[in-house]
């Protein structure tokens, strides 16, 4: 069977930017600045996330500065007004935090990612304790993989599995992560199953399938006789 996936633990950073609840704005703005990052997250004690700051969270401060919004538009941004009247870390964080776990698949944080829409993750413990961070871009890390290694894979792992007794007769190229399975198996309904099984490993961008072979499907009982 393919391999356990990848999971967070194995692409996050441990290094992480943080500032605590208490942390006036001009540090926050220069803190980014400094390390060159969009958000961070906002810590308590001795490092419990407890929400996110983003440079989201500090442009309403900018934006209203000089305006006089109107008793529709104050009711309409209730929170953005509020954050423009923020000082802290702790006013200014959107909370809860949105987190996920070492051991999450980086499907599982992807999908995280793109329903709350989010470029990263304070990657926390089972009591919310800081443990690293993952972006976008260290998801996108397992499409860096070799074609060899992608390649290796599929022969140890899908093609061994599934057709044992054809394994020497069927052909893998893998070309910049598109996997293309040529050769002759005894049962045609395995190959839906295989491109599901080559398409579940990391790092595989398509799956082209020329694998030809004896159908399994049974003859209608209502034709003819």
């Amino acid at each position: 069977m393919p391999e356990t996936p990848h999971i967070v633990s194995d692409v996050m950073t441990h290094t992480v930017v943080a500032v605590g609840r208490d942390a006036p704005f001009k540090e926050i703005v220069q803190t980014m600045g400094q390390w060159k990052v969009s958000a961070m997250p906002v810590l308590e004690g001795e490092g419990r996330v407890i929400g996110v700051v983003s440079e989201a969270d500090l442009l309403p401060k900018e934006e209203f500065r000089d305006s006089d919004p109107s008793l529709f538009e104050q009711r309409r941004r209730l929170s953005d007004l509020a954050k423009a009247e923020a000082v802290t870390a702790g006013e200014l964080m959107s909370t809860p935090a949105i987190t996920v776990h070492p051991d999450a698949t980086l499907a599982q944080a992807a999908k995280i990612m793109a329903v709350r829409h989010v470029k990263r993750l304070p990657v926390v413990d089972h009591v919310d304790m800081l443990q690293g961070i993952v972006s976008r871009a260290d998801l996108l890390k397992v499409f860096l993989r070799s074609d060899e290694d992608i390649e290796e894979e599929v022969r140890r792992t899908v093609v061994s599995y599934l057709f044992p007794a054809f394994s020497h007769a069927i052909h893998v190229d893998v070309h910049e992560g598109v996997v293309t399975l040529r050769g002759h198996i005894r049962d045609t309904s395995l190959i839906s199953v295989a491109v599901r099984l080559v398409r579940a490993i990391e790092g595989v961008v398509d799956v082209e399938p020329h694998l030809t072979g004896e159908s399994t499907t049974p003859a209608d009982p209502g034709g003819e006789q």
